[in-house]
């Protein structure tokens, strides 16, 4: 009966995604090609002195994302320094410095790593006016970015990508917000609260007192999960009542996760004037997804380790009212996603089914990835692959008409470099340099030995690839893991976005080349198969000298 249900849940979740497909994804290249503005957005632009009928080259368009993120930072950071003076801080004083540069890096960047009890550290109106707005403007910045580079492939000789602050008001306007405003409406049905209440003290069973805190969770839960960030508005997150009530609350948070990042590769295939280049696209994310999840439950499953086994189950860490199955596809869907939102805590899994959640991320989240950034990604890794493809048949390597050069292959190649690097140097400062060594096996490990290696891994992970999920037993408010996990999220973000526009720029300038019979079908199994084979040698292969000291000595 309960692999039965599983079979349901996996299957409910994948017909709604595939019903979603074709309208949704159809609706955002509407949105990116359309020549018309809403009277909102003509305002917004008049305000800010933009004209939306002019583009931008690949350079004026970085400069507006890079400006544009500089001034979130900031103004995150002074919400946090001053909450002591702003109505509805419930008491809480103003945020540390440290940490509040932390957070601030950690919501622009999309990651939404939370090294605090959100519960007991921020006010109402820095949930709202700072995490909440930078969870919408995050992911539009994600989605415009990937606009930008199926531009590049789209257009021939061009100068120009599109305009950085049409795309980030369009993608917040008529996407984000929409669908937020009724999956609100829906979680709120559920029993996801939304209220001004503070806290409340009540009598527990024991008969002792408690302080149950409130708060307008339910808006900022629906765009933290649609915007594929993943901060909770409670310390649990998504294991909290509050914020997910039932198994078909989780469910649906499921498809909020997924439902952008699935669809923007009908979005690609329509932009490009070919449908079946999105399906290939759409077909390297669902095998990723569907083997991730399998392993992972079955991992979970097992139960492998003497305590699991001694218990009967894997349980530990989970809620019962969502099972090993509804926690395993909650947490796959998050890892590969940027999420990184939980709805049971990763680290009491297994010690290889702690692994799965970390590998998923080390893919560089394209399956399907954050919203924008998984599509961007798997791109990147399609230009890496069509370059191989032509080194092995000795022929200049092309994709979507486009020629794929040294400048090009280089720019790409930084892109995949950039992740790795900050995994690794974060993971090994953090054991090599005396000090901060000391510091982090005695404060901020609670798990010695294997695990926390793991712990500390997964964290520059998960900071690196703007995830935000973590091993919890990892203690990260401390001054060298908010300043280097606090680094790694600006740099993992913000570097690859440069090259990605860079390429963008490249391939936009180019002319059209025709397809000859020397020309590799980019849309056909054979080159799914490539691209599958690619993804795993040159991102998750990376990391398995550092898996054998973490989580495969341990499981072993």
């Amino acid at each position: 009966m309960e692999i039965l249900f599983a079979i349901l849940q996996f299957a409910t979740l994948a017909l709604i995604l595939a019903a979603l497909y074709r309208p949704l994804g159809d609706y955002m290249a509407r949105i990116y090609t359309s020549g018309k503005d809403l009277q909102a957005e003509r305002g917004l632009y008049k305000l800010i002195g933009v004209d939306s009928s002019k583009e931008q080259t690949w350079q004026a368009y970085l400069r507006g994302v890079l400006a544009f993120s500089v001034v979130s930072v900031l103004v995150v950071y002074l919400l946090q320094r001053t909450q002591a003076l702003l109505p509805y801080s419930l008491g809480f004083p103003a945020v540390p410095q440290g940490l509040s540069f932390n957070t601030a890096a950690s919501f622009v960047t999309n990651t939404n790593w939370q090294s605090y009890s959100p519960d007991t550290t921020l006010g109402y109106v820095v949930q709202m006016s700072g995490l909440a707005v930078q969870n919408f403007l995050s992911a539009a910045l994600g989605i415009a970015i990937a606009i930008a580079l199926v531009r590049g492939f789209a257009r021939s000789r061009s100068g120009t990508i599109g305009n950085f602050w049409v795309d980030i008001t369009r993608g917040t306007f008529r996407l984000l917000l929409p669908i937020s405003v009724v999956g609100a409406i829906i979680l709120i049905a559920g029993g996801v609260i939304q209220n001004f209440n503070g806290f409340t003290e009540i009598t527990t069973l024991g008969g002792g007192s408690q302080n149950i805190p409130g708060g307008p969770t339910a808006s900022q839960e629906v765009i933290k999960l649609l915007g594929t960030n993943g901060g909770g508005f409670f310390n649990a997150n998504s294991s909290h009542p509050f914020e997910n009530p039932t198994a078909w609350t989780s469910l649906f948070q499921s498809v909020l996760m997924l439902m952008i990042p699935f669809s923007l590769p009908r979005t690609f295939g329509r932009m490009i004037g070919s449908n079946k280049q999105g399906y290939a696209i759409l077909s390297v994310m669902g095998i990723f997804y569907i083997v991730s999840f399998t392993a992972l439950t079955w991992l979970e499953r097992a139960g492998m380790g003497t305590a699991p086994q001694l218990a009967g189950a894997a349980l530990e860490g989970k809620e019962q009212r969502f099972g090993i199955f509804g926690s395993t596809l909650f947490g796959t869907t998050s890892t590969l996603t940027s999420t990184g939102a939980v709805n049971s805590m990763h680290d009491s899994y297994t010690a290889f089914g702690g692994m799965i959640p970390m590998l998923n991320m080390m893919l560089g989240e394209v399956a399907p990835g954050g919203v924008g950034s998984g599509l961007y990604g798997l791109l990147i890794l399609a230009v890496i692959t069509v370059f191989i493809a032509g080194l092995l048949v000795g022929r200049t390597p092309e994709y979507l008409g486009k020629k794929i050069g040294p400048k090009e292959i280089k720019l790409a190649s930084l892109y995949i470099l950039i992740m790795p690097t900050l995994v690794l140097t974060g993971t090994a400062l953090s054991f090599a340099i005396p000090g901060i060594r000391e510091d982090v096996m005695t404060t901020s490990i609670w798990n010695q030995g294997n695990h926390g290696l793991s712990e500390v891994l997964y964290a520059f992970t998960s900071a690196s690839n703007n995830n935000g999920s973590a091993f919890a037993g990892l203690t990260a408010n401390t001054p060298w893991l908010n300043t280097a996990l606090g680094v790694a999220m600006l740099l993992g973000r913000f570097l690859p976005i440069v090259f990605v526009l860079a390429l963008a720029g490249s391939l936009a300038a180019q002319d059209k080349i025709p397809v000859t019979v020397g020309t590799l079908p980019t849309h056909r199994p054979q080159f799914v198969g490539l691209l599958i084979g690619v993804t795993v040698i040159v991102t998750a292969l990376t990391f398995f000298p550092a898996l054998t000291l973490g989580p495969l000595a341990e499981g072993l």
